[in-house]
Order: C-alpha cells, then structure tokens, then sequence
C-alpha cells in the first residue's frame, strides 16, 4: 500500500539503499550524512528526466506516500464493514457487558447482546473518517527533529510518530461522531431496551459502561494497528511504488 515508503536505517547495502532512501527524505532529507550516502552510491542519479533526483522531490514523494496510506487505512476502517468484518478490529463488548451476556444466556437473550456489539462497530465505521485530516496534518508538520528520531528509532518508531501526534486529538474529533452514531444506528435505544429485559433477570449483574469512550479506545486501536502493518509491510518491502513521482524517486536504484 502507499505507506510503503517508510523505513529504518539498519545497514547500508545495495538492499537498504532504498530503505535508507525512503526515511532519510520522510522529512526533506533529515540526515545530511544519509543523503551523502545515497549520493555516494548513485541511488540519486538518474530519474525519470534522467537528471539528480533533488531533495524536494524525494520529500515530495514519501510525504505523498505517507498521505496516501494513512488515508488507505482510514477508508478501509471507515467502509461499512470495516471493523465488524474484520476479526483484527473488530470491536468486542465492553467487559461488563460481555459477563451481562454470559448470564444472560441462561435466559436466552445474549443474542441481543451480539447485536449490540454490531452496532458499536458500525458507530466506530462512521467516526472512522475524521482520522484523515489529521494524518494528513501530521505529515505536513514532521520536522528534521521527528524525522531523525524515526531514523534512530525502533521499528515501529513512525506508528508512534502518528500516535503520539494523533491519538489525543483523534480521541477529542471520534467522540462527538461516535456518540451521535450510536443514536443513529440504533445503539442507544437497543442498549436502554435490552438491559431494561437484562434488568428484570433476578441476581443479575450490575453493568456499568460507557459505549461511547468503549468505541473510540478500540476504534483508535484499530486504526494504529493497520498503520503499524504498513509500516511492518514497508520494512519487508521498500520498494513499492506508488505513484509516478515515487517511481521517479526511486529510479536511480
């Protein structure tokens, strides 16, 4: 996918060049002593043109292909069936609901509870999308400072980038969204009606939960998982070429 441009500096070998490439540009060629490198070994020449590939053009290219796959995950995460089709996302109950749902068993109403558990994930699917902007945000303000310290980093080091830019004020955008739609598909009403039945079942359970915060926390999960994947993908396979700038970007290997 397009966040296949992303990736640590371990070795400089003819396979890493293009690794070394990729996170020395995240944020306009960070690494002075990384560019030299490339420059060394001939990755920069050529090009489409047939010219040096310039420094704004490799910055250019990986920010558009950070751009492009973290918006890739938003929209498969934001489709209908996002997170109830997918069992890596899927959100489960709450956990005092999922023990309401074993009693409830004995009564035969936990097949209710697995309808509510669909609506909580459809309510994460429509929230989903207000992730773009600020993705795309977090691109736009990287520095050489955050750039040098996914170069140095941990192999997850640029999931952590977004998250610790992102996960907050995601947080703050999903709630409003997750809690409207949770009215919307339903949610609401069929959380209220079923532990009124719940209710009624004698020595059950007390269950106290708040579905809201309960959605936004997995949905925030779900969505730095598939990040963190196309960044694992990017260290297996750095040169994916996503688009015809990439393509020039990487010519020269």
């Amino acid at each position: 996918m397009a966040l296949h441009s992303l990736i640590h500096l371990r070795r400089i070998t003819v396979r890493s060049l293009a690794a070394l490439l990729s996170i020395g540009a995240l944020a306009g060629c960070a690494s002075t002593e990384a560019l030299d490198t490339l420059k060394k070994t001939g990755v920069l020449s050529g090009g489409a043109a047939g010219g040096a590939v310039s420094g704004d053009e490799i910055t250019a290219g990986l920010k558009e292909a950070l751009t492009k796959g973290s918006t890739a995950v938003v929209s498969k995460l934001g489709a209908s069936g996002g997170f109830a089709g997918d069992p890596k996302v899927r959100i489960p109950l709450p956990s005092s609901l999922a023990k309401a749902r074993d009693f409830a068993a004995k009564v035969g109403l936990d097949g209710r509870f697995v309808e509510l558990e669909n609506k909580l994930n459809e309510a994460a699917e429509a929230a989903t999308p207000k992730a773009k902007s600020l993705f795309v945000d977090a691109v736009k303000s990287m520095s050489v400072s955050d750039a040098k310290g996914i170069l140095q980093g941990p192999d997850n080091a640029a999931t952590q980038y977004f998250e610790d830019r992102t996960r907050s004020d995601l947080g703050n955008a999903m709630s409003p969204i997750v809690d409207r739609s949770l009215s919307e598909v339903g949610a609401v009403s069929y959380f209220t009606n079923l532990m009124s039945s719940y209710n009624k079942i004698p020595f059950a359970p007390k269950v106290e939960t708040d579905l809201t915060s309960h959605v936004v926390d997995k949905g925030m999960d779900g969505i730095f998982l598939y990040i963190a994947e196309e960044e694992a993908a990017i260290r297996a396979n750095p040169l994916k070429r996503t688009s015809e700038l990439l393509q020039r970007v990487f010519a020269g290997q």
